[in-house]
This record gives structure tokens, C-alpha cells and sequence, in this order.
């Protein structure tokens, strides 16, 4: 085995360029398939750590009380409508739930708001619950609350900004003359919650009188659970509405799968290319030592050893190749990132591009069984010369 491998080595370095050539060739090829499969899992990946890091799948809340607050100032706060905590305690011990946390919206006219006045958004929230499902939100200033009931607040960015506050101010809610330490500011998200005030929910409870009754619970639910047929039991809670980023969540990840399937239409291109170069480097190597395979046959060497000699030249040429393109798929990682983030309209946060000792195992093996068919055929007809009709086109 060792001098097969030794022979087929020497016939490639006969014609270095060519080879070099082919190794490039299956290098790219491998580089595109290893980019492209890192591509699938880290944006997979990527988007549904994004959209599990939103807080909860599903949000559910009193018929015809607007889900949004922005929504709910529109309406000058009137569309509020109440749940009893008890709602919440229940949904926590349905078996597909992971963890709850309920929210109590209130909202306040301020005069001093702009130049006629304008609602203020009080969201009281559960300091044990609230930041771990909210895992996207990051503090300017400050921290979450030193104490659950603790008249605090924390302010979003658009809110801080609008109120000129910063962290160790007062803040007066007005109507209910209540004075509240600002205790963190948090960083622009781009969402509703720039514009909302956080206080803990048994403060707001307690200021707008509203003990034991929330506006919403937000769900998370466990990743293994069939959240289709949860949400069918929630439907059946009376007065109660469900608001489903699952569902969301599950459009885009079907977008995602029709996205794999062009992506691995691209990778197969990428394969056939590599196999037509190979193809054509060997069987131009066979062409050219027709007679010297003749004269080999001739004197002893049999059908299979021609052809494993033929077959392996293939397969070292796409080892080589194989290893070359892997190598370059992590060296170039952050340039197709960054490429991938320029052509995408929308990129999820974190890497989108995931190379692990797996993929590049499962690249080398891909490439090597398209060095394994590609070299059937050339060492197929090297294995048929005649010696006989060898010499004689060696004699014209």
C-alpha cells in the first residue's frame, strides 16, 4: 500500500502544475461546501437565539387589551383590562411551561410632557423573573432594582433621554404624587421598551391600587414541548387572549429550511464542478501514459492493480484538496461573515458562520467520495488498455 501510494505520488508530480491546478480547484470547492454548512448552523442558530433571546414565545393577556404600549398610549390609556395573578400561577404549572414572569402595564398623563402633555408607560415587572427572560436588555447606567418592592425605576433609553434623568434621580409619577429613585437607564434596543419606565410589580400594584391583578404573563416555553397544543389550552382560559411569537418563530424557520435547500443546491453545483475537474485532470494523465500502462500490463500488473494505482492519484489529489479548502474555510470565516452580512437585508446578532471539527470532517469525507466516484471511470480505462494495442500506437 505504501508503494502504490509512493507511484501514484510521483506519476502527480509529473505534471505539477496540472495537479496543483486540481488541488486548487477541489480546495474552492470544499471551501464553498465547509462555508456553506457553517453558514446553515450558525444562522440557524444565530436567529433562534435572537428570537429566544426576545424574553417569551408567548404573551397572554386580557381580551382587547392592546399588546403593545406604544398602542396603549395611543389610546390615552383606556384600553387596559386585568387578569388575576392566580391566571399566572396556573399557567406555571402546565408541563410545557419553562418559566413565567407577569407584567402589570400602567399608564399616566403627564402635563409636563411635551408642549400639551403626553402618556407616560409604568411597566411593573418581576425583578426574579423578568431580566432572565429579558436577556437582551443592557444597562447604559445602573442596575435592576435593589429590592422587589421597592418604589425604583428603571427607564428605557427614549424615556431617560425625554426626561433627562440619570441614575440616583427622582422621577414623580404624576396623579399619584409618588416620588421614585431612578436606579438604572438601559441602552437603546430599538423596541417599545426604549420608550417604557420599569418599576417592580408589587410597587405598581400598590400605587395604583391594583393588588393581585397583572395586564399580561409572558411564557416561555420548553424547547421539546408542542407548543401548538398549549396554545389550543390557553384558548380555553375564559376572557383571555394569546399572543404567539411561536408561531413567528416558526414561519421564520420554515423560511430558513426553503433557504437550505438553495444553499445545498449551490453546494451540489460546487461538488460537480470539482468532479469534472477531476475527472479531467486523470483521465488526461491516463491518455498520456497509454503505452507506459500497456508496457506494465505487459509485464505482470493486472487489471486491479491499474486501477487502484489510477484510484488512488484521485484520491490524494482530493485529500490534498480537501484539507486545503477546510483549512482556508476557518481562515476565512470572518471574511464570509462579513460578506454574508453586506448581501443579507437582515442579519441575526452573533456569528453566522459556525466551523466545528465535525464540518470539517464531514467536508473531507464529502470530498473524498467525489474523489472516490470521480476516479471510477479514468482508472476504469486505464484498467481496459490492451498491451498490444498500446505498443502499436507507441510503433505509429
Amino acid at each position: 500500500m505504501i508503494s502504490l501510494y509512493k507511484v501514484s505520488y510521483k506519476n502527480l508530480l509529473r505534471k505539477k502544475t496540472r495537479s496543483i491546478l486540481t488541488i486548487i480547484g477541489i480546495a474552492l470547492s470544499a471551501w464553498v461546501l465547509a462555508s456553506l454548512m457553517g453558514f446553515n448552523q450558525g444562522y440557524e442558530a444565530a436567529l433562534n437565539r435572537d428570537i429566544d433571546n426576545m424574553g417569551f414565545q408567548v404573551t397572554l393577556m386580557a381580551k382587547g387589551c392592546p399588546y403593545e404600549a406604544a398602542t396603549l398610549m395611543l389610546k390615552g390609556g383606556t384600553g387596559l383590562r386585568y387578569l388575576k395573578q392566580s391566571v399566572a400561577d396556573s399557567v406555571l404549572s402546565e408541563e410545557e411551561v419553562e418559566k413565567i414572569t407577569p407584567m402589570l402595564m400602567q399608564a399616566v398623563f403627564d402635563p409636563n410632557k411635551g408642549e400639551s402633555g403626553g402618556m407616560s408607560a409604568y411597566l411593573g415587572v418581576d425583578p426574579a423573573t423578568f431580566p432572565s427572560m429579558k436577556t437582551f436588555l443592557e444597562f447604559k447606567q445602573g442596575k435592576w432594582f435593589t429590592d422587589s418592592k421597592a418604589f425604583e425605576a428603571v427607564m428605557g433609553y427614549e424615556a431617560a433621554e425625554l426626561e433627562q434623568r440619570e441614575v440616583g434621580d427622582k422621577l414623580l409619577i404624576p396623579e399619584k404624587d409618588i416620588e421614585l429613585t431612578v436606579v438604572g437607564v438601559l441602552k437603546r434596543t430599538g423596541t417599545q421598551d426604549d420608550g417604557t419606565i420599569f418599576l417592580p410589580i408589587s410597587a405598581v400594584q400598590k400605587i395604583f391600587g391594583k393588588e393581585g391583578e397583572i395586564t399580561s404573563v409572558g411564557i416561555k416555553v420548553k424547547k421539546e414541548a408542542n407548543i401548538a397544543k398549549f396554545e389550543e389550552r390557553l384558548y380555553n382560559i375564559p376572557d383571555v387572549q394569546v399572543v404567539s411569537l411561536a408561531q413567528v418563530k416558526q414561519t421564520i424557520m420554515n423560511l430558513v429550511s426553503t433557504a437550505k435547500v438553495m444553499v445545498f443546491s449551490i453546494a451540489v453545483i460546487a461538488i460537480l464542478i470539482a468532479m469534472v475537474g477531476v475527472i479531467n485532470t486523470i483521465l488526461m494523465s491516463v491518455f498520456e501514459r497509454f503505452q507506459e500502462i500497456g508496457i506494465l500490463k505487459s509485464i505482470g500488473a493486472m487489471p486491479a492493480d491499474i486501477f487502484k494505482l489510477i484510484w488512488m492519484e484521485t484520491l490524494i489529489l482530493c485529500f490534498f484538496g480537501g484539507v486545503t479548502g477546510s483549512a482556508m474555510a476557518f481562515g476565512l470565516s470572518k471574511l464570509t461573515e462579513v460578506l454574508i452580512r453586506k448581501l443579507l437585508p437582515y442579519a441575526p446578532t452573533g456569528s453566522l458562520v459556525q466551523l466545528d471539527a465535525k464540518l470539517v470532517i464531514t467536508t473531507l469525507i464529502a470530498v473524498l467520495i467525489i474523489g472516490l466516484v470521480s476516479g471510477i471511470y479514468p482508472a476504469w480505462r486505464a484498467a481496459s488498455v490492451r498491451p498490444l494495442e498500446s505498443i502499436r500506437s507507441e510503433a505509429n
